[in-house]
């Protein structure tokens, strides 16, 4: 694996941000944050969820296609150029437009010399009230994966499927170092006094259990900012990003309602010893797990 420097020592940069109603602000000030966490001394960078939009998946309108893009586009090679002249690792979340008809939840990786290493499609799509992503969104077809980059393996996946154990499980199967979650995850503001806590630390829980399951790194990148474009009650969206240590211990966490670059150092050789000392990947009975592939068991299929 190459590495841009002499040691595993690596330094993840978190962008978390508010999104105006305006793309091109949004791009904007997405680069002036990818630009200060590289001068602060990032590595590797990572926007929140469709950085370049507000949530507009609030309500099923077909005016928010305008908003895709293709892949490569405008997006990436402004991206392309940051991460070539800065020369960090940029991972970011777009909204994709494959071909009419035809959209996607992608996030692009991008590598420290500005090449466009790859792309990965959201492969669960949720649809929850001002959720909808299902009418935008086709599923991924990339399957998980994992990119060799300047600073390490890194694997990708998009909020919903922060989730599913599974998706983080094949992702690290393939090697990834660390696992990034660009997310966009918020409460309903009337459901906030009485489930606000607990889906929220829920969130984090699930995301921290993926790293001690798979003795990887975990860093989830999540908005911030109360968002209403459509009227109504919207979205108040909790920021809390945050790094999670291959133990499950939190190495940094933002706060609920500001702006904030988060940066970490990741020590990427500690991870083989953690494997070493929780060897779950030697202990998997995968002569035993056929049955995940199925919808559901019903128990009286089971036998005794």
């Amino acid at each position: 694996m190459k590495r841009g420097q002499a040691s595993d020592r690596v330094i993840l940069g978190l962008t978390q941000t508010r999104c105006s109603p305006t793309p091109e602000d949004n791009l904007a000030h997405a680069i002036d944050r990818i630009e200060a966490v590289a001068r602060d001394g990032a590595n590797v960078v990572c926007t929140q969820e469709l950085f370049a939009t507000q949530y507009f998946c609030q309500a099923e309108d077909h005016e928010n296609f305008k908003l895709a893009e293709p892949i490569p586009g405008p997006t990436t090679k402004a991206l392309q150029k940051v991460a070539k002249r800065r020369k960090i690792v940029i991972v970011a979340s777009l909204f994709e437009r494959r071909a009419p008809g035809l959209f996607h939840n992608t996030a692009v990786v991008i590598d420290a010399d500005g090449s466009l290493l790859g792309r990965y499609r959201k492969m669960h799509i949720p649809d929850d009230p001002a959720f909808y992503e299902k009418f935008y969104f086709t599923p991924g077809d990339l399957g998980f994966r994992v990119w060799n980059t300047r600073y390490g393996r890194i694997g990708v996946l998009i909020c919903w499927d922060q989730w599913f154990p599974e998706a983080a499980r094949l992702t690290a199967m393939q090697g990834a170092e660390l696992l990034l979650y660009p997310t966009a995850i918020g409460w309903l503001p009337s459901e906030k006094k009485e489930l606000g806590k607990m889906q929220r630390e829920s969130w984090e829980l699930i995301q921290r259990s993926h790293a001690i399951a798979n003795g990887c790194y975990v860093a989830s990148v999540n908005r911030v900012g109360h968002e209403k474009p459509y009227g109504g009650d919207g979205i108040q969206f909790w920021g809390n990003s945050f790094v999670s240590g291959a133990s499950g211990e939190i190495l940094a966490r933002a706060g609920e309602r500001k702006e904030e670059n988060l940066l970490t150092e990741l020590d990427l050789s500690a991870l083989n010893e953690t494997r070493t000392v929780w060897p779950f990947f030697r202990d998997r009975r995968i002569d035993a797990y056929a049955p995940l592939i199925d919808r559901w068991t019903d128990s009286d299929s089971m036998g005794e």
